[in-house]
């Protein structure tokens, strides 16, 4: 399911153009915690991105959010992200 998921993510966030991407798959630390019954995921993305430069971190994480929110919070529970220019 989850190679299903990172595909969608990275279909999604391919609008931003980004110079470096890395999605991380990190719901194996999270076993037993509340937000991962029912298979829920956690992610971690690494993005940079030429359509970040100027914005505040706050307004880049908004970028990759409005691309994601109709995942969250199922079947991604958390995500963690590190947006930055190139």
């Amino acid at each position: 399911m989850n190679d299903d998921l990172q595909r969608q993510i990275r279909e999604r966030l391919a609008g931003l153009e980004p110079a470096r991407l890395e999605i991380i798959d990190e719901s194996h630390l999270h076993a037993g915690h509340a937000g991962a019954q029912g298979g829920a995921s956690h992610f971690r993305i690494v993005i940079a991105s030429n359509q970040f430069k100027g914005l505040t971190p706050l307004a880049r994480h908004r970028l990759v959010y409005d691309r994601m929110h109709d995942l969250i919070p199922h079947p991604i529970h958390a995500l963690a992200i590190v947006a930055s220019t190139t």
